[in-house]
């Protein structure tokens, strides 16, 4: 691994724990992947790790979804781990909601 991606790896966690943090607290404003970090919020109960059964993604994390951009958020999954997110639940969620997740995406 190169000096640059390490560089880059490290300011992708960090901006993603900026926007996580922000959601946690309820901040607004805050656009990633074509939604605003408060909007991400209405999915935490769907894709929060450490649940024996999950609730299914609400309809609005659903309406949320179908605004995404989805191949900007499969950029997030190796990391969601960190943040009490579990990765196969996330990325299940687009067929949930009868979406098409892009292929990268695919396999939870």
């Amino acid at each position: 691994m190169t000096k640059g991606s390490k560089t880059s790896d490290l300011a992708l966690s960090f901006a993603m724990a900026v926007v996580v943090l922000m959601i946690g607290i309820g901040v607004k404003g805050v656009t990633i992947c074509n939604m605003d970090s408060s909007q991400l919020a209405e999915c935490l109960p769907a894709i929060s790790s450490g649940q024996a059964s999950p609730p299914p993604p609400t309809p609005g994390c659903c309406d949320v979804m179908k605004l995404a951009d989805m191949h900007c958020l499969c950029t997030y999954k190796v990391i969601l781990p960190a943040f009490g997110v579990d990765p196969e639940l996330a990325m299940g969620v687009p067929k949930k909601c009868n979406l098409t997740a892009p292929p990268e995406c695919n396999g939870a």
